[in-house]
């Protein structure tokens, strides 16, 4: 914990998965630009990261990803015809997600080695400075968004932090949960965190939930980080190294999350967000029930 945290100026983004969860859909489509009601997950993503005060994102891409780089790019014949036809609003909602001069920068994870691997990738981008990591297929529903909850607990605590939910404990075997040791609102002091545990082994139902702040000497213990569950370097792994010489804290944000990876998942976040749409939440809960 220091008393004056530097500044996060940074965040990842780990574009480079497969989106097997989700296939065929993905088969040619990025997993990142589905989809939810009229605009691409990662459109929901950037504007936390905006929110949050994020001024360099640095995307870590694979092959097959080069449509998110152009995405955040000018389209110069489809800005001029909406133009000529006066769809201005629809243009300045197109321009709003316009990369800012210096915003973005692209790197490409060569070899599907898991999600620790891709943060380490970005290690020359972020340099020697504290960053966050947003995981690129989970949006949070909430005001003020997540990552800006956890950068609010940041400038008083530093030192690294996890933004995590309650899940149902019969289901904490399906995801990465933290072992807490002492908890004030919010905020619980971790002592360890473990991936998917046995079934009714689990500390506790606090879930990883895809939103971290992260001290940069995650990235030394990254680069001999070994193999582990999935036979990929988890970044799990990693920060429980850390967590031996530097603090952690768990952050309870207030949201609802919604995993796009999955094909309900992704089903429930169109729903939702539609639904809450002041344009559009009235037709939709009509087209709703008249389906069910």
């Amino acid at each position: 914990m220091t008393s004056t945290p530097t500044r996060l100026r940074k965040a990842v983004f780990p574009v480079a998965g497969l989106g097997t969860r989700v296939l065929p859909g993905t088969k040619t489509t990025p997993k990142e630009l589905l989809n939810v009601v009229d605009r691409p997950i990662l459109s929901y993503i950037v504007e936390e990261a905006r929110e949050a005060g994020i001024e360099h994102i640095v995307f870590v891409t694979g092959r097959s990803k080069e449509a998110i780089e152009d995405y955040f790019d000018h389209q110069i014949e489809l800005e001029a015809q909406l133009e000529a036809k006066g769809k201005t609003e629809i243009l300045a909602a197109m321009n709003a997600e316009l990369a800012r001069p210096g915003e973005m920068s692209f790197t490409r994870q060569m070899q599907p080695k898991g999600l620790g691997h891709a943060v380490w990738c970005a290690r020359d981008i972020i340099g020697h400075e504290p960053f966050a990591v947003v995981l690129p297929d989970v949006i949070v529903d909430g005001k003020p968004g997540a990552l800006k909850q956890l950068v609010e607990v940041y400038a008083e605590t530093g030192g690294n932090l996890i933004g995590v939910e309650s899940v149902d404990i019969e289901q904490a075997h399906r995801y990465g949960i933290v072992d807490p040791a002492a908890r004030e609102g919010n905020r619980i002091a971790m002592k360890g965190m473990v991936e998917k545990p046995a079934p009714g082994t689990a500390p506790s139902n606090l879930s990883i939930a895809g939103r971290y702040i992260l001290q940069p000497e995650i990235f030394d213990l990254l680069a001999t980080q070994e193999r582990g569950a999935g036979n990929e370097i988890q970044l799990t792994d990693a920060m429980a190294r850390l967590m031996q010489t530097q603090a952690f804290t768990a952050v309870e944000y207030a949201g609802v999350t919604h995993d796009c990876g999955d094909k309900i998942g992704l089903l429930r976040a169109n729903v939702a967000l539609a639904l809450k749409r002041p344009d559009l939440g009235e037709a939709a809960r009509a087209a709703i029930s008249a389906l069910l």
